[in-house]
């Protein structure tokens, strides 16, 4: 051992135990893993560290004293180490047993041939290379092993039922599945309703929820899964979940208290139990959820490229068409061939030479109309929701408007709901997977790298189990301010800025547009669209949220000055548009940066906004032209960013005129059926300098 590398005793431990197990001292690696946990004080909470390689060598033992197959002797070795552990314990440490086996021969054989012509290896490379060995070589051994012992340990510890079908009221049959802990009792029920029909997710979600002390159920939308019925999107989940929610509530092994949970469309689904006033369901905790009409399949009445795939992906089986939703090749084509046509944007169906028929019941419904009504709550039935809601959201994810839509029109018609919302910079799949080190190219504070899963256990906990609220979730909006690593509170969307800052969008003389303190009503900037040019159909939107440059299609950019002292912006922005065009109508879109120092520019909120719907959703009222309009911004994207000194604001605003969008071409006839023959003179509007943007600043 004297030629162990030099450095602090855990690091000195674990080469030890490595080399020990190579060397078949397995006693005595168990006992340096048993130190190396002793020396790193892990809460006990956290699996053992090295769990996998306890039972290994232990299993090694077994087989050289008693003679038996390795198989037989890693068996017994993981159901004895496992069995100390508690369930959500166990849950955790079932993750150090899965690893990509060619991935680490892959990494064993680099450096081997990297090291192949060294005559004498130094200790970095000595370790390096031992330790590649003997992880490759262990889990070579025990990797095909573990499946059928975690389904035995599982097994021992859940009741689990994978083939619920239950019926509902119109007859159609939900699939369904249901985990709970094996000992006897009545617990809690945490639901979630969802058309991605995975099981492997599913086993996932439910055996969580049951490792930490609930019955779990995962129940699929009608027609997924082992339901004979079809797939209808949207239309029955509301009804449809309120009967699994009716079920769940009268097993024996249920308390009768229900709670639903999940992301995006699992989201939707429990709003739209909601609007049915399922009895039994006592809280709900929402992420990254969608609203239908409101933020899907369009958002400010405005149809998104991006979900003409979804369809095809959520109904063309009983599970999920991955390989289809996956070709990215084909809806990148489409949406280029399809822009560069000219074609109504109906024709996408016939451009791509498959039936969409969701998409075009979608585009029969233009507006906000009883369709999309008729699936989540609205008006006053919003005030009849008097359960506890937990809604996480992300600066940068696509479904903000969605929560905030539930939101605001929660609190608007029940000012004492039982609502809290959770805001950082999260995307659309983080919150339902886990916070990486980057997303989307931006680094969150270290604040920011919340165990979103645990917390929205630990929220169930609190309103199902009266266990204390989590202490992240100090008031009604908890948002991370980013580039401060630290979470503010406050009791309502309003008190989040301690005042507002009011910029103008003027045009600057010298040229180029700036954001300016006093306002300027008779000057204007022009901005020309030619709806007939379609050169960039192969234009691609950027997929992170820091570039060194603004996307072309951004439209007019408005500058401020360099700040002088850090700024932090909390909340929603507002604002007014003043402004007159030759056309009947146009789809808006404006944006909000921060442009570093360095030079970089960040997305920081967006706004999308077709005019003829800008004063009722619900109906499309045309554009007188050449008259002066104006529209304001409401109900818009939330900032929680604390901009630094010498930074600068930069707003872009702008039509909306790219490949992945639907387009408006401003004719007055419905934007789904304008061909290029309806683009006839470019459109010209005219954005007057009483434009403002109001920020919301906290001091």
């Amino acid at each position: 051992m004297n030629r162990l590398p030099h450095g602090d005793e855990q690091q000195l431990l674990d080469t030890r135990f490595r080399l020990q197990i190579v060397a078949g001292q397995y006693p005595q690696a168990i006992e340096s893993i048993h130190k190396l946990r002793a020396l790193r004080g892990d809460p006990p909470q956290q699996p053992p560290l090295y769990l996998q390689y306890e039972i290994y060598a232990s299993a090694k033992q077994l087989q050289q004293t008693q003679r038996i197959r390795f198989a037989d002797a890693w068996k017994r070795s993981f159901a004895d180490h496992f069995q100390r552990l508690d369930d959500p314990t166990a849950l955790k440490a079932e993750f150090a047993f899965g690893s990509n086996l060619q991935r680490l021969r892959e990494q064993r054989d680099s450096l081997v041939d990297a090291t192949d012509s060294v005559t004498a290896l130094n200790d970095e490379q000595a370790t390096a290379l031992l330790r590649a060995w003997q992880v490759h070589a262990a889990y070579a051994d025990f990797l095909p092993l573990v499946p059928q012992a975690i389904s035995e340990d599982d097994a021992r510890r859940y009741s689990i039922d994978r083939n619920i079908s239950i019926t509902t009221p119109d007859g159609a049959r939900i699939s369904a599945i249901s985990v709970h802990p094996a000992e006897a009792r009545r617990l809690p029920v945490l639901l979630t309703f969802t058309i991605y029909a995975n099981d492997d997710w599913a086993w996932s979600d439910a055996k969580m929820m049951a490792a930490h002390g609930y019955a779990s159920v995962v129940a699929y939308s009608r027609g997924k899964g082992r339901s004979p019925d079809p797939v209808r999107p949207y239309e029955h989940d509301g009804s449809d979940a309120a009967a699994v929610i009716a079920w769940a509530a009268a097993q024996p092994w249920s308390n009768g208290k229900v709670g639903m949970y999940g992301g995006s469309y699992s989201g939707f689904t429990q709003w739209a139990a909601l609007k049915q006033r399922a009895p039994a369901l006592k809280a709900i905790a929402t992420s990254a959820t969608t609203a239908p009409g409101i933020d899907v399949p369009m958002e400010g009445g405005i149809f998104l490229n991006f979900i003409y795939p979804w369809p095809f992906y959520t109904t063309n089986n009983t599970s999920l068409d991955d390989a289809t939703y996956g070709d990215s090749g084909r809806w990148n084509a489409l949406n280029s061939r399809w822009y560069r046509s000219g074609q109504a944007y109906r024709d996408l169906p016939t451009l791509d030479g498959a039936a969409n028929p969701w998409f075009e019941r979608w585009l029969q419904h233009p507006t906000y109309d009883a369709y999309w009504q008729a699936l989540i709550p609205q008006g006053r039935e919003f005030a009849d929701i008097g359960i506890p809601v937990l809604a996480t959201t992300g600066y940068f994810d696509g479904a903000q408007i969605g929560a905030l839509h539930y939101f605001r029109e929660h609190l608007k018609q029940r000012p004492d709901a039982d609502h809290t919302l959770l805001i950082g910079p999260y995307e659309h799949f983080t919150m339902q997977t886990g916070v990486p080190e980057q997303v989307q190219g931006y680094t969150p504070d270290p604040a920011a790298r919340v165990d979103l899963q645990a917390l929205r256990l630990a929220w169930f906990d609190h309103v199902l189990k009266a266990a204390a609220k989590p202490a992240l979730l100090a008031d009604r909006v908890n948002w991370q301010v980013m580039g401060s690593n630290q979470w503010r509170h406050a009791a309502s969307l309003d008190a989040m800025p301690t005042r507002q800052q009011r910029f103008y969008l003027l045009p600057a003389s010298g040229g180029g547009h700036r954001l300016a303190a006093e306002p300027a009503p008779t000057r204007s900037s022009v901005q020309r669209i030619d709806f007939r040019e379609r050169g960039d159909a192969a234009w691609q939107p950027p997929t992170q949220v820091i570039n060194r440059e603004l996307d072309t299609h951004a439209g007019l950019v408005f500058l401020s000055e360099p700040l002088e002292q850090d700024t932090e912006l909390a909340g929603a922005f507002s604002g007014t548009l003043d402004f007159s065009l030759n056309k009947q109508d146009a789809d808006i879109a404006l944006a909000i940066y921060e442009l570093t120092a360095d030079g970089d520019y960040l997305d920081l909120a967006y706004w999308l906004q077709r005019l003829s719907h800008a004063a009722d959703p619900s109906q499309r009222q045309l554009l007188a032209p050449a008259q002066r309009h104006s529209v304001r911004l409401t109900d818009t994207r939330l900032l929680g960013r604390k901009l630094a000194a010498g930074s600068r604001l930069v707003i872009t605003l702008g039509v909306i005129k790219q490949p992945d969008r639907q387009l408006n071409l401003g004719s007055g006839k419905n934007p789904n059926d304008e061909t290029l023959a309806d683009a006839g003179t470019p459109l010209e509007i005219r954005w007057y300098g009483s434009s403002h943007i109001n920020l919301p600043v906290r001091e």
